[in-house]
């Protein structure tokens, strides 16, 4: 039986590299985005059974407490950069006026329409890496900066 052309383009995974980036107002182009992960610490109890039931105690595994959300976000350093603003951002955090910033990264479709977007709730920079320099190198310079958040919220477009 045929596919359609609806059908691939409907079930077909997106490719990665297609997405952009919006931290608070402003559009920003980075080349990587890792860590977006939501994940629950797990707590374990042990119940004593009493009558009839099997012996020794039962093990009961339930989630707890959400853990922080740890992203890194890296982009090539250009002459018209934004190393500015994030460095800009970073220095809230030393001087004790740390501005928390909602992060979306948006996953797009061939033609650049957002797909699915990941909110990052509440991030504020933890560390900002300059590029590796090599003079035996001529790969590109990349900076990174790591961002710590409340929470992660998936949606559709």
């Amino acid at each position: 039986m045929a596919v359609s052309a609806n059908e691939i383009k409907a079930t077909y995974p997106l490719p990665v590299y297609n997405f952009r980036v919006e931290i608070g107002a402003d559009a920003v182009a980075f080349s990587d985005v890792s860590g977006l992960s939501i994940h629950y610490d797990v707590t374990t109890y042990k119940e004593s059974l009493t009558g009839g039931g099997s012996p020794g105690p039962r093990i009961v595994h339930m989630p707890a407490q959400p853990q922080p959300v740890n992203v890194t976000l890296k982009k090539g350093v250009a002459r018209v950069s934004s190393a500015a603003a994030l460095y800009g951002w970073i220095k809230t955090v030393a001087l004790n006026q740390v501005e928390k910033k909602d992060v979306v990264v948006r996953l797009c479709d061939e033609q650049g329409k957002p797909i699915i977007s990941w909110k990052i709730v509440n991030a504020f920079p933890t560390k900002l890496d300059a590029p590796s320099f090599d003079a035996k190198s001529n790969e590109v310079a990349v900076e990174s900066m790591e961002l710590r958040a409340d929470a992660i919220t998936i949606t559709e477009a």
